[in-house]
């Protein structure tokens, strides 16, 4: 049951219109939301509903003894155990033959060979948004140990704040000490930013099924499956195409995260930012999957002393955050080299003042078309799916033997329009609400009514996967 469908659509009306029934009672409407959570879950895999539950509330006991515990060193202790499981549960699942698998290649290639090499993959089964709700748990931990939470939270709080279903299987991730808190008191009708909202679902539907599936289906894919069948020019655009899809699959999803969240009474923190009108990489990273950038920076880079220490310390810091930033986005060496890139591209310009300020105009036009290019080439080896599809696409990029085949009118003004979204002035969206509620209710009805049918009537058949679903 994905957002851009109908049966999500039904799915959201029900709940939606139950939830504010059951306002009333905060215990029951929570209790509905974290089972509507659960059938969401289960509507995209139920096998790991248990797990799902699990992690949560072995998060919730920890987090209880956190709390209790008078003795910092002891506090630490637990903490460190409790994360140590999170992240084993995370490994387990989802790195477990990655890391199996380097060591047989390893052995193989030093001519050790033995029987029981190809037993020791486990072959699991990824569950959808266990990176997601794994970095969630640790927030809530860490935020009880920081005391920027308190300890004193119902299970049920703690189930809801990991399980509902806006943000558990692609974001953004949320803090707990920003989203529990909310949960205490039941939400009012009067605070709902509700035209905000609906323009942040339609703007999403729109990134999604018409921008981001486009390019995707009919540019990304298939040149990225099969490089050497295309001209260097075609690989060029797909290049930048999928630069445009991910951004626009990927923001579209928390966009609507977002929207949704509202109408039920919550809120989310902003996920992304222009990230394409970023001057430097730090930029870029204050603007994209802000969530991310955030937790990372919070949860890892500063405890490991971020910036504080000597500046060679400094520079390992940022390899080793962003080298894991890589690796969680999947069990690849792709991924890790794009993350990687990021982690040296972010030394440099420590290293030179890159992210100072920049008054002259020109000078920011220029570090903002060498830093999209720069996220571009990057972005290869994170959509390329092994390094040897990464060396076919860098070869081809040379490769002026062969006709242009894809670069057609269409995808350009597709590409353009998602490109807009980062060169043009932010729409404001509270400004549109405001001019709205000017309007009779039908006005504004039927402008929605009209967006979402023309939205309909260009979107291609079938909606794809979102593309963070994978991690």
């Amino acid at each position: 049951m994905l957002f851009p469908t109908l049966e999500f659509a039904i799915f959201f009306t029900v709940v939606f219109y139950l939830s504010w029934e059951l306002v009333f009672n905060n215990s029951y409407r929570k209790l509905f939301l974290l089972l509507a959570s659960y059938f969401f879950y289960a509507t995209l895999d139920f096998r790991f509903l248990p797990i799902l539950f699990l992690s949560p509330s072995l998060n919730f006991l920890f987090g209880l003894w956190i709390g209790i515990e008078e003795n910092l060193k002891t506090k630490k202790y637990i903490l460190t155990f409790t994360i140590a499981l999170n992240l084993l549960l995370l490994g387990v699942f989802k790195y477990f033959d990655f890391f199996a698998g380097t060591v047989v290649e390893v052995m193989t290639r030093v001519g050790i060979t033995a029987t029981w090499q190809d037993d020791v993959f486990m072959n699991f089964v990824l569950p959808l948004g266990i990176s997601f709700f794994t970095f969630q748990g640790i927030s809530y931990l860490v935020d009880i140990y920081k005391k920027e939470l308190t300890y004193k939270n119902s299970l049920l709080d703690v189930l809801l704040y990991i399980s509902f279903f806006p943000h558990l299987v692609a974001g953004p991730i949320v803090k707990a000490s920003e989203f529990i808190p909310q949960l205490k008191q039941p939400p009012k009708t009067t605070d709902i930013p509700f035209l905000f909202s609906i323009t942040l679902i339609v703007l999403g539907l729109f990134k999604k099924t018409v921008i981001a599936n486009y390019l995707g289906v009919d540019i990304v894919d298939p040149i990225f499956e099969n490089p050497k069948a295309f001209s260097s020019f075609d690989m060029i655009f797909a290049i930048y195409c999928y630069a445009v899809q991910i951004f626009c699959d990927f923001s579209a999803y928390t966009d609507m995260a977002i929207g949704f969240a509202y109408l039920l009474g919550y809120q989310f923190p902003l996920n992304f930012n222009q990230p394409y009108g970023a001057t430097s990489l730090k930029d870029f990273w204050n603007r994209w999957h802000i969530s991310l950038s955030r937790w990372l920076k919070e949860y890892l880079y500063i405890p490991m002393g971020g910036n504080r220490v000597s500046e060679k310390r400094t520079y390992q810091n940022l390899l080793i955050t962003m080298g894991l930033g890589g690796l969680w986005h999947g069990a690849s060496w792709n991924f890790i080299t794009w993350g990687l890139l990021h982690g040296i591209g972010l030394a440099i310009e420590k290293r030179f003042q890159w992210d100072s300020k920049v008054d002259s105009l020109g000078k920011k036009i220029l570090r903002g078309f060498l830093v999209f290019n720069f996220v571009c080439f990057a972005w290869i080896f994170f959509r390329a799916e092994s390094f040897d599809k990464s060396y076919e696409v860098l070869r081809q990029l040379f490769d002026f033997s062969k006709p242009v085949m894809k670069m057609t009118p269409f995808y350009l003004i597709l590409f353009l329009i998602g490109m807009s979204f980062h060169f043009v002035k932010p729409l404001r969206s509270w400004n549109i609400s405001d001019r709205f509620l000017q309007l009779p209710a039908v006005a504004y009805a039927f402008v929605f009514a009209v967006m979402v049918t023309l939205i309909t009537a260009l979107m291609p058949e079938g909606i794809a996967p979102f593309i963070y679903f994978r991690f």
